[in-house]
């Protein structure tokens, strides 16, 4: 499946990223025709990023970047069509394919957020908001029945031959 790249690059900066198992080379701004994505359409989502490169830097599997896409929408391809034909038998037979597909726009290559910030915004919370734990609830008495005792075993009586 061909990238359909609409609008020049914002930056030099590239990077490869994996949809569905198949790898496409994205730049920011760009727009892509992937395989349908599980992701519901106006949602943002973070690719698996392979290769990170541009502006003379390289870097294999990077860990601390990250891809933002955003689903635009969900369509179908194309309409292709099969033909079979066998000759001097009559044989004919025709069918149609079209593919779905997802509209995705690549809307950053950067650093992952840290995860810094969070705890403090965690802490400007006020604690009165915590709820007092209920006291535990005392367990539930020993059952008053005895374990089951087995099943009796069937004896059978077979005839004697005489």
């Amino acid at each position: 499946m061909p990238i359909r790249r609409v609008i020049a690059p914002l930056s030099m900066t590239y990077a490869i990223v994996k949809f569905g198992g198949k790898q496409y080379r994205v730049q920011e701004g760009e727009y892509l025709l992937v395989d349908r994505l599980g992701v519901d359409e106006n949602k943002t989502f973070h690719p698996e990023v392979l290769f990170v490169g541009g502006d003379g830097q390289a870097e294999l599997s990077p860990k601390g970047v990250q891809v933002t896409a955003k689903v635009l929408a969900h369509e179908k391809g194309m309409k292709i069509l099969i033909g079979k034909y066998k000759k001097r038998t009559g044989y004919k037979r025709h069918n149609g394919f079209r593919a779905s597909l997802s509209r995705v726009q690549i809307e950053s290559i950067g650093k992952k957020a840290t995860r810094a910030a969070a705890p403090k915004a965690a802490a400007a919370k006020p604690a009165a908001e915590e709820k007092p734990k209920a006291a535990p609830k005392p367990k539930a008495a020993a059952s008053t029945t005895a374990a089951k005792k087995p099943a009796a075993r069937k004896t059978t009586t077979t005839k004697k031959a005489e």
